[in-house]
């Protein structure tokens, strides 16, 4: 296969890739928001396992990080990886379609504020050359210490009181954002040291048996974890906490690769001075993000027109003193004279007194 089809078939899988995880999110969003929220965590999980919405999801994440592999087997890292970061641009006017809205300017400003940040951070992360890898115990130091942050940044209590309300929900998910994404790229760097371990090639001693099906359920749970992480982040909305997820695995994976296998920034001290820039210009793209979203609309006042119209008060009956008099009929006589005669019933209903005889 000549370099060019090579870099085509790259790219094609690279940009399935992105439609995949971005359907993905997508999925996750709306089940988050359509799912009541527990207090206590109890009976979430059986619920969410029971969702077939849920299994689409983890299938279109499969399907992404297949065809992530694949791309990067035709095309380089230096390709594959930015082209990755075009997932928040595909998943935001996914989900706003799907929520019935239109995506707004502060929203794409955020968007094309996180993607320069990710571009560059990943421009200047250079890819661990063959070979390296981590060794059985530093996998294991790893795997507790990122256990540890994960607990921390999962909890969501400030103070020792979770945050209520909409800026509560959403600290707290992007919380669970930046856990997710530290679980995955730990889970890549310890898939690294699997594929040199089943390849007798991991440095120290050769892995025994037990430690290779150690370091397999290591990346199963952090895999697991950080899919199940993402679906409770969504909870404080879809682009913010996608683009805190796309933003902290490849940081996590480059703080493994600068502590544990000596490597460094491309352009030595200058892309250090990159990489801190392109942290910052994501961090303000994911500060625009959580405040584009479309504001919580207020509950509309009642109509009056849908209350039941209240019944009229009876009209209180006419005083005798303002009956009216007896219409004036043509040809006939007076009749307010008769009132007068004796026997007679007087308007008011009560016979008129006799005259007495002198």
């Amino acid at each position: 296969m000549n370099p060019a089809t090579g870099t085509a078939l790259a790219v094609l899988l690279s940009l399935v890739s992105a439609a995949g995880y971005a359907l993905a999110a997508v999925a996750q969003s709306r089940l988050a928001a359509a799912s009541p929220a527990a207090p206590d965590g109890r009976g979430a999980l059986r619920a969410l396992l029971a969702r077939g919405q849920w299994w689409w999801a983890v299938g279109l994440n499969a399907a992404g990080a297949l065809a992530h592999v694949a791309a990067l087997h035709y095309g380089p890292l230096t390709l594959v990886q930015p082209l990755g970061a075009l997932t928040l641009v595909a998943a935001l006017p996914l989900g706003a379609y799907c929520a019935r809205r239109r995506v707004t300017r502060t929203e794409w400003r955020g968007a094309l504020w996180t993607l320069g940040g990710l571009v560059g951070l990943v421009a200047v992360t250079g890819p661990t050359a063959p070979g390296e890898a981590l060794s059985l115990r530093e996998s294991l130091v790893v795997a507790a210490a990122t256990a540890l942050l994960i607990a921390a940044l999962a909890s969501g209590r400030l103070g020792g009181r979770e945050q209520r309300g909409t800026s509560g929900r959403g600290g707290r998910g992007l919380g669970h954002a930046t856990a997710s994404g530290i679980a995955s790229g730990v889970a890549s760097a310890l898939t690294q040291t699997l594929t040199a371990a089943l390849a007798l090639d991991l440095p120290g001693t050769e892995p025994s048996w037990w430690q290779t099906a150690l370091l397999a359920v290591l990346i199963s749970a952090f895999a697991s974890g950080g899919l199940l992480l993402s679906q409770a982040a969504y909870r404080g909305g879809l682009a913010a906490p996608l683009a805190v997820v796309n933003l902290s695995n490849p940081a996590a994976a480059a703080v493994i690769g600068v502590a544990l296998l000596g490597e460094t920034f491309r352009a030595g001290a200058w892309g250090w001075l990159v990489a801190a820039g392109a942290s910052l210009v994501a961090a303000r793209g994911v500060v625009l993000l959580t405040k584009g979203g479309p504001a919580e609309a207020a509950p509309a006042p009642v109509a009056a027109t849908s209350a039941p119209a209240a019944e009229a008060p009876p009209m209180p009956a006419p005083r005798p003193s303002e009956r009216p008099g007896l219409p004036d009929l043509p040809g006939l006589p007076d009749l307010a004279g008769l009132r007068d005669l004796p026997g007679l019933a007087s308007p008011d209903g009560e016979a008129a007194p006799a005259p007495i005889a002198g």
